[in-house]
């Protein structure tokens, strides 16, 4: 199994799940850190220490920054980049909201080539769906699928190139998937080429918010 995690709930307001989330450390892909939608104007005790305990679990950890599909300045996510690993020593980021279009893809490797050479050891991109070809050479991960369960069972569609590509390029984050089901959205995840997933039982408009216990439970949602 191989958890990407987005927990966006603070530490001081559900430290269970954080405490939960470092002791399943092993069993995840990396954690993405999300303290102020991005790293925020200044360290956040609480996210330092929650930082801390899960890199000293063994976990890997990506900083949150929203690329608003291109529009936002790349000046100004490579300094949100700096502030997550200056302030939680992140490995790497997770850009959220990519471009998917060919005409974006440009940019995106531009912005790739600059947070790498800014020290992102691992760079996840997530447009959220199946883009352009060409944006998977470009990271290490690429969230292909992100909506609810109900979506993922009857409309997911994979396109055939994505079968040149090893399976551990690709992540999956599904939410308001029935918690009797996780270990079911697991498996669907690796049938259809993705080695990494991320199924949660929240609803929007905030699903990342809870991390579902069965996620942190020993083999329960082994797929």
């Amino acid at each position: 199994m191989s958890l990407l995690v987005p927990l966006y709930v603070h530490p001081a307001e559900d430290p269970g799940a954080w405490h939960r989330l470092i002791a399943a450390a092993d069993r995840t892909y990396a954690v993405v850190l999300n303290p102020a939608s991005g790293p925020g104007t200044a360290p956040d005790p609480a996210f330092t220490a929650a930082a801390r305990a899960l890199r000293t679990a063994g976990a890997r950890l990506l900083g949150y920054v929203d690329t608003d599909y291109g529009v936002r300045d790349r000046d100004r996510v490579a300094e949100h980049m700096r502030r997550h690993r200056d302030w939680y020593a992140a490995d790497g980021c997770f850009l959220d909201r990519v471009t998917a279009g060919p005409e974006g893809l440009p940019a995106c490797r531009r912005l790739v080539r600059d947070l790498r050479r800014s020290g992102a050891g691992t760079v996840v991109i997530n447009p959220g769906v199946h883009p352009a070809p060409g944006y998977v050479r470009l990271a290490d991960l690429t969230v292909t699928f992100e909506g609810h369960w109900s979506t993922y069972v009857s409309s997911f569609a994979r396109p055939a190139w994505t079968a040149r590509h090893l399976p551990d390029r690709f992540c999956h984050l599904v939410h308001g998937v029935p918690e009797a089901l996780l270990p079911l959205a697991v498996r669907t995840a690796h049938e259809r080429g993705a080695a990494v997933s991320g199924p949660v039982t929240g609803e929007p408009p905030d699903p990342w918010a809870v991390l579902t216990p069965a996620l942190t439970r020993g083999n329960a949602v082994e797929g």
